[in-house]
């Protein structure tokens, strides 16, 4: 594994091994997304993004939270409607850039997951939780609405009436229900969360890339537009795989009942 890597001053640890990018959220004791941070996360999934070698992105939280959302001090000085107006988009711009981004993004998520932190989880493409965890839109109580994209994604994940009621009432909800709604993917103990989140990475990134990327795309966009425009994308980015060095391989290693070698072209 590199050596740590810092950034956001001191707010983010990054390390990579394997082609598995591992960043680990350091803002204690609550890990809660200041701008510093939040700033910090944009430039450091830019820097992922432009390397190659990295293939798999894992988000978590050091200590016990996952993260308890933004940070009330700097909502409090919100006082107009530019301000959180502006303060929302800039929350938006980071959670579109992971959620748009041509390599898959994981939250492995470690603990409490409030308000911001939850719509961060969310704009990831896969979720593993600790069975510790808990999810919660809270932003009612405190007189607003989620604003980094919680209202739109949540119907997505578990459907209108189930998001209603979470934003709605800001209540909690508990590792196993957010499995059972669709929330997270998967649900482990505490001590086999990042370990288990390293094993989808890796299975994740002995895919061909290409494929990879083109099913982000694929479904990505098929979620903003109608079935008859999704499935003419699809068919697209399949006929551009079908000339891919990738597809070539992975159907010899099929017929020849071996692992495939995939180039990445």
């Amino acid at each position: 594994m590199s050596s740590p890597q810092f950034g956001a001053e001191g707010l983010i640890e990054l390390s990579i091994e394997g082609g598995i990018a591992f960043l680990l959220l350091d803002n204690p004791p609550l890990n809660l997304l200041s701008k510093d941070l939040l700033l910090g996360l944009k430039n450091t999934i830019k820097r992922l993004e432009a390397d190659s070698k990295v293939k798999v992105i894992i988000i978590t939280g050091k200590g016990k939270f996952f993260g308890a959302g933004a940070d009330i001090k700097e909502l409090s000085a919100i006082k107009t409607k530019r301000e959180g107006e502006r303060f929302a988009r800039m929350g938006q711009e980071i959670l579109n850039l992971i959620e748009s981004l041509e390599k898959p993004v994981i939250a492995a998520i470690n603990g409490p997951c409030i308000g911001g932190s939850n719509e961060l989880a969310m704009a990831c493409h896969l979720r593993i939780a600790s069975e510790e965890a808990w999810f919660s839109q809270p932003e009612i109580s405190l007189g607003i609405i989620p604003g980094f994209g919680g209202t739109q994604r949540l119907p997505g994940l578990v459907g209108k009436a189930r998001a209603m009621e979470t934003i709605l009432t800001g209540g909690r909800i508990a590792s196993l229900d957010a499995f059972a709604i669709g929330l997270v993917n998967k649900v482990v103990k505490g001590n086999e969360l990042i370990k288990e989140a390293k094993a989808l990475a890796a299975i994740i990134g002995s895919k061909g890339m290409a494929a990879v990327k083109a099913c982000l795309e694929a479904v990505n966009s098929g979620m903003d537009t109608s079935l008859k425009k999704g499935l003419d994308k699809e068919a697209r980015l399949f006929g551009a795989l079908c000339e891919t060095e990738d597809k070539k391989e992975g159907i010899s290693a099929f017929v020849e009942k071996r692992s495939p070698r995939f180039k990445d072209r």
